[in-house]
């Protein structure tokens, strides 16, 4: 009897530890990887604030206030019922906290004071500061006090300064400016006197300040999300706008020797600025000091399919140049995959893997039928304050480099496949799967989220190999993105669905990531640049180069410091009506494709 004992709890051990081994590695928690893609993939909730409103579901992560607490990050989002908690930047893990906001948090405001973090964002705005020692549990305690400034607290942020002062700035308004005040931490945080007006928008000088997608709208735009940075002797007070749900939403900068001003416009603005590729817009956001002492922008990407505020989060290298102190983010190819900030590359402003995308406009085809019916979508088109609609649902939807289209299956289930053929043999490096919301029924957090599918590979398009399995991943990860062990040589990529939680299966995009073996682009001719007479606006015209898959401009106030950029697809020509009408501008323009990118052309300026 008790070798049968001692056989059946040895059986019972093995198959706890396979069981927990197959649990963890199909969780992929704890992933190695060398390189992120945005936007970040993490468990974005489903809001339910506007459910009583309209009944639409989607998934929404937006104004992100990333901290350095202890050597260990974590990151607070709009509306989450929580936030996220990570050693590295890649693995995020999100924290249900013991004591929250009933309501969740809006456009909160994190920092580090002492030996805890002081937070606000309580979306009556008229909130309390409260704080942790222990963010991993989130024991969070209230002071009592109340916040109690005119017209209340929009979009928070509580900066400390190096002699332990605390200062809130705040505004969310297309009329109001952005205010700051210094906080009494040892009196409940109550004001010192009352706000300073510090600056308001100026869209008739800052052509990025203009409102609508590519600043084509007349409508007012918004300035809003606070966040300051101070960095030597010199405090930075970025900002967001114009509009959260335009491809030109982005943060500009001020600056002034002491932190309620006066604050001066800086001549670069904005910082952090992406109106072109597969993810865009980057505005609202915050910038912090990583375990190395790199800086990195985190920062709101649009969606606005579902609702005008369907966002998403991006990371990119961020920085001061050392001359001059001039602040930069880049978001150069920032939607491909760039390295982490464990990784140690030669200069941290340029974290591009070279990593090119390999699956843009490919044949593609599935075994599904389409989907028939219309999305359930709250569209304010109509009234200016979002894009019209992409519509059809095709599977050409799926690599079109847009993510505000998508395909729809007709079917849900284990047989389901999608393939593309790269029409080359290629280096297969990595994998990207953004799933999409259609007439989705989730709502807030629910536990048991996930996706679950195969990637594999093939060099003739009949026999197939398996680099990537998720079939039993226990993880939700809606922008689930893969970095292989090794380069996969392969001409053909399926993905082959497995399940996931929605009724319908919906991928807005399958993005595969490598090298070509092929050449190169050439570098664009006759580039050249002519300033219009609204001085906000320039056209760059150059000619088509013969396989590209697109061109990259860049410009900036300095010839050596060239440190924004735009990503056109296809077609030659681009209209910028982002500049500052008092200042002269350099810009340089390369071209990409599958095997590469071509050298700069020559700088052209325009006064």
């Amino acid at each position: 009897m008790a070798k049968v004992s001692l056989a059946i709890s040895i059986t019972l051990c093995i198959l706890f530890l396979t069981a927990f081994s197959l649990y963890s590695q199909t969780r992929d928690s704890t992933k190695k990887y060398r390189t992120y893609c945005n936007p970040i993939d993490i468990d974005y909730s489903y809001m339910s604030h506007y459910r009583a409103k309209n009944n639409v579901s989607y998934r929404s992560g937006a104004d992100p206030a990333v901290i350095n607490f202890k050597g260990k990050y974590y990151m607070f989002v709009t509306r989450s019922h929580g936030y996220w908690s990570s050693n590295d930047m890649s693995n995020w893990t999100f924290v249900r906290p013991q004591s929250w906001y009933f309501n969740g948090c809006n456009a909160p405001a994190a920092a580090v004071k002492d030996d805890k973090i002081i937070l606000m964002g309580d979306p009556s705005g008229r909130g309390a500061v409260i704080e942790t020692k222990n963010p991993e549990i989130g024991n969070w305690k209230t002071n009592f006090a109340v916040i109690n400034v005119r017209g209340g607290v929009q979009d928070p942020n509580l900066f400390v300064d190096d002699d332990g002062k605390v200062y809130l700035f705040e505004e969310s308004s297309n009329k109001w400016p952005i205010r700051g005040v210094e906080l009494d931490a040892n009196n409940y945080y109550i004001p010192k006197g009352e706000q300073t007006d510090l600056f308001n928008l100026q869209p008739e000088k800052h052509g990025w300040e203009r409102f609508g997608q590519d600043h084509h709208s007349d409508l007012k735009p918004f300035i809003e999300g606070p966040w300051m940075m101070k960095h030597n002797d010199t405090y930075y007070l970025e900002y967001g706008a114009p509009g959260t749900q335009w491809n030109v939403y982005a943060d500009g900068v001020y600056t002034s020797k002491n932190p309620l001003g006066p604050f001066e416009y800086a001549p670069y603005n904005p910082i952090s600025y992406k109106p072109g590729g597969f993810l865009k817009g980057s505005g609202h956001g915050s910038t912090v000091k990583d375990n190395n002492g790199n800086y990195w922008h985190f920062a709101t990407m649009a969606i606005s399919v579902n609702y005008k505020f369907e966002r998403r989060l991006g990371m990119y290298p961020a920085g001061f140049e050392p001359e001059d102190g001039q602040m930069y983010v880049n978001t150069a190819y920032g939607d491909y995959p760039h390295y982490l900030p464990e990784t140690k590359v030669e200069n941290h402003k340029n974290r591009f893997t070279g990593w090119m995308l390999l699956s843009y406009d490919k044949p593609v085809k599935t075994n599904s039928p389409l989907v028939e019916g219309s999305p359930n979508v709250v569209d304010e088109s109509d009234q200016g304050y979002m894009q019209e609609q992409i519509t059809g649902f095709g599977i050409g939807r799926i690599n079109d480099e847009e993510i505000r289209s998508y395909w729809v299956s007709k079917a849900n289930n284990d047989s389901i496949y999608v393939e593309i053929d790269l029409e080359n043999t290629c280096d297969v490096r990595a994998v990207q799967i953004n799933f999409q919301d259609y007439k989705s029924t989730i709502f807030g957090r629910p536990d048991n989220l996930r996706q679950q599918f195969r990637i594999t590979s093939s060099l003739d398009g009949k026999s197939w190999k398996t680099i990537s399995d998720y079939s039993k991943n226990q993880r939700d990860m809606p922008h689930g993105y893969i970095e292989l062990d090794s380069p996969a040589t392969a001409r053909y990529i399926r993905y082959e669905h497995v399940y996931c939680s929605n009724k319908h299966l919906a991928i807005s995009e399958l993005r595969v990531f490598g090298n070509g073996k092929g050449k190169a682009p050439r570098t664009p001719k006759n580039f050249e640049v002519a300033r219009q007479e609204d001085r906000r606006n320039v056209n760059l015209t150059w000619g088509e180069v013969k396989g590209a898959t697109g061109y990259v401009v860049y410009w900036g106030i300095h010839p050596k410091k060239l440190n924004l950029s735009a990503q056109i697809y296809d077609f030659p020509n681009y209209e910028l009506r982002a500049l500052n009408t008092e200042q002269k501008y350099y810009f340089q323009i390369e071209a990409f494709n599958e095997n590469g990118i071509s050298k700069r052309s020559e700088i052209r300026s325009a006064e």
